[in-house]
């Protein structure tokens, strides 16, 4: 559901870029007063896996289209909402401007979308709700699933209302509005099952791990098991995995192909031609893949190095995130 900026006007792209900043801006000082460098750790690892399991796109079976896994509700899950936020804001960051996944203008509109709709509503009123009954197998996945739905629901209907209030008139509100919500419900069924299955592993390997989990003693945490594991899963996920990505459009490209008869649209103003420039010249690899790729072996190699390389860098990023904030905590002390 990574919206271009073909799909949005300078106004509310800037407008979203504005109020994702604000959301960014909050939840950087909120962890701030929690923060402990294996939390920080664990930000950079669940970050990397989320980058490369998001290169891994599943077909829906009778549609024609595909899905992948949003993220939002697992870092929120394993991290808190806060961290799981600015962990998911960092991937798009990524995504963005290193793979041109994403547009620059649009980076509000996705974060928004992806991030805040899974962090701040399905996780603390659908999830923590459900799960504050106990941990189990059936609390686990039921939680997940209804969470993950109720948020790729919202993601999706804020996609629809963004391009209306950007007078993208190629996409009725009805007729889009008709697709991309029932596509999306498939996806958040399988984005659900996902979650739960990863939810269900880190519970039985190191169950302290889980936010709110009361039986954690937080300065005696070894997050040794998880990193490693984790680590590996992301090395084959993002290297050797995602060769077998679905070729079918995903539910967003989609829904607007089925409506307009093209997977995008194009978008001409001077405001977009800058920002599709900009991204031209910054990004170094360009949908996951060397920039003039022509063979198969290419195309494989290319999208190795990509998830690899995509991934170190997430997890880089956030870990020099935690150092300033770190070193901003001391300056102020």
């Amino acid at each position: 559901m990574h919206m271009s900026d073909a799909l949005i006007s300078p106004l509310v792209g800037g407008s979203m870029i504005i109020a994702t900043s604000a959301v960014t801006g909050y939840s950087i000082k909120k962890i701030k007063y929690e923060y402990d460098d294996k939390r920080v750790s664990l930000m950079g690892v669940m970050g990397a896996f989320v980058f490369a399991a998001q290169m891994i796109n599943f077909t829906i079976p009778g549609t024609g289209s595909s899905g992948h896994l949003g993220g939002g509700l697992l870092l929120s899950i394993l991290l808190g909402p806060y961290a799981g936020f600015l962990t998911m804001a960092t991937i798009l960051l990524i995504q963005a401007l290193l793979f041109a996944d994403g547009g620059l203008l649009a980076y509000g509109c996705n974060v928004f979308n992806l991030g805040f709709y899974s962090a701040f509503i399905a996780y603390p009123f659908i999830y923590k709700k459900i799960i504050s009954k106990g941990y189990s197998k059936k609390n686990i996945f039921t939680a997940s699933i209804l969470s993950a739905i109720v948020s790729l629901q919202l993601g999706a209907f804020s996609v629809v209302i963004q391009t209306v209030l950007s007078g993208k008139t190629e996409l009725p509100f009805t007729t889009f509005l008709l697709l991309m919500q029932p596509i999306h419900l498939a996806i958040g069924i399988v984005e659900g099952l996902i979650t739960a299955f990863v939810v269900s592993y880190v519970y039985n390997v190191q169950p302290e791990i889980l936010e709110g989990n009361e039986k954690a003693e937080k300065e005696k945490l070894n997050y040794k098991k998880i990193f490693v594991s984790f680590i590996l899963i992301t090395a084959l996920t993002g290297g050797v995995l995602s060769w077998y990505a679905s070729s079918y459009p995903d539910g967003l490209e989609w829904s607007i192909l089925k409506t307009t008869g093209k997977e995008d649209l194009e978008a001409k103003s001077s405001v977009h031609e800058y920002f599709g420039k900009l991204q031209e010249k910054v990004s170094i690899m360009p949908d996951y893949n060397f920039k003039n790729a022509q063979e198969n072996l290419d195309e494989k190699i290319g999208t190795s190095i990509s998830g690899i390389l995509g991934s170190a860098a997430t997890l880089g990023v956030i870990l020099l995130i935690g150092y300033v904030v770190k070193r901003f905590k001391k300056i102020n002390n």
